[in-house]
């Protein structure tokens, strides 16, 4: 396969760190070769947090280099930005969950949000596919991470990690008090059939 090369952006306790170690686990069961990292930064604080993941042969280092993230994977629409702006590469795509977690320059008025065109626009300016997720009546806020898991299998991201690769992995990650809620949202997104008792 051609290598890729994935990098995640979002606020503390949004689930980032279940979020790629879903995809990595994935990418194992599909036989790959995985390098990836975590910058946690400010997390407890509901600062940045970070991660890396790189899928492929002869990848010597886990980060990501600037400009050359083949997917940016955004749990949070202005970190999907800032991600998109430094990582992103030629014809790359953005897939990001569309919650507004404002930092406190803005709720003080001295910084404007983005709204969804500016982050098109970074998109656009990179020739790369913008992909938004959201859903209007998801109950836990903490199950946005498998909403874009979702969005992130049904597109084929990563070669040879389909649906079923990353539902494998997601079963083998997630706390069985909480998986068939986290199924039903991740197949929901990923247009699977739903879930049927006893599966």
């Amino acid at each position: 396969m051609k290598p890729t090369n994935i990098y995640f952006a979002g606020v503390g306790g949004q689930g980032i760190g279940l979020l790629t170690s879903v995809l990595t686990r994935a990418c194992l069961l599909a036989g790959y070769r995985v390098r990836g990292c975590d910058t946690h930064g400010l997390a407890q604080r509901g600062g940045t947090v970070v991660s890396h993941l790189r899928v492929g042969e002869d990848l010597f280092t886990p980060r990501v280099p600037v400009g050359r993230a083949d997917v940016v994977i955004g749990l949070e629409r202005l970190e999907a930005l800032r991600a998109a702006a430094s990582m992103l590469a030629e014809g790359g795509t953005v897939v990001y969950y569309d919650a507004v977690y404002q930092p406190i320059h803005v709720r003080l008025g001295e910084a404007r949000y983005p709204d969804a065109g500016d982050l098109a626009g970074v998109a656009a300016d990179r020739g790369g596919r913008l992909e938004r997720v959201h859903l209007e009546d998801l109950e836990d806020p903490r199950m946005q991470n498998v909403a874009l898991l979702g969005r992130v299998a049904a597109l084929g991201l990563i070669e040879g990690v389909d649906e079923a690769l990353v539902e494998r992995a997601l079963r083998e990650e997630v706390p069985p008090r909480v998986l068939d809620a986290n199924l039903e949202v991740f197949r929901r997104v990923a247009g699977s059939p739903p879930l049927r008792a006893g599966r």
